[in-house]
């Protein structure tokens, strides 16, 4: 059976957020001859971090799977597929920030970064358990989920803000 994995809806929803928030001024400031190109500049990227945060992981009888979107490519990022025989041991390497990131070793030495901002992550861990044999209990997220949902939170105050700035500068434009 096919298990689809997708990215967490707190991290899809904080970086489009976040983007949001950060460019959607944009446009309004622009001079007027720039004003369809920032427009299109805007959707442009929109587009691209929704694409970007679309990858996803599959898993099956045989194998798992890491799938992603042509833009990702595109900035580097591979799709990937390992039998489950061929996983060896899961490895785990200290980040900078505190945290551990954790890669898939194969039997060929090769290492693939195991996702760790998947929806059901708990589910994916108990399916690597089960078709590897590898202990998952020491296995957890990259980043406390609380985080982005803060940086959701935040960037949704920001853009509520923008709003709230914009609608104030254009009733005084008007002298209302």
């Amino acid at each position: 059976m096919i298990e689809k994995f997708k990215t967490l809806f707190f991290v899809k929803s904080s970086l489009i957020s976040l983007y949001i928030a950060l460019t959607i001024p944009i446009p309004f400031i622009s001079i007027d001859k720039l004003k369809n190109l920032s427009i299109f500049i805007f959707i442009l990227g929109l587009f691209l971090i929704i694409s970007v945060t679309s990858d996803y992981v599959e898993t099956c009888d045989k194998k798992i799977s890491y799938k992603t979107s042509l833009i990702s490519k595109a900035f580097g990022r591979k799709n990937w597929e390992i039998l489950w025989k061929d996983i060896k041991l899961i490895k785990s390497l200290p980040t900078s920030q505190g945290s551990k990131v954790y890669y898939l070793n194969t039997r060929k030495g090769d290492n693939y970064l195991l996702p760790q901002r998947i929806e059901n992550f708990e589910k994916f861990l108990l399916i690597i358990s089960r078709k590897t044999g590898i202990d998952e209990n020491d296995l957890s997220y990259l980043s406390p989920l609380w985080t982005y949902k803060l940086l959701t939170l935040l960037s949704v105050l920001m853009i509520i803000g923008e709003i709230f700035a914009f609608k104030y500068q254009m009733l005084s434009m008007l002298n209302l």
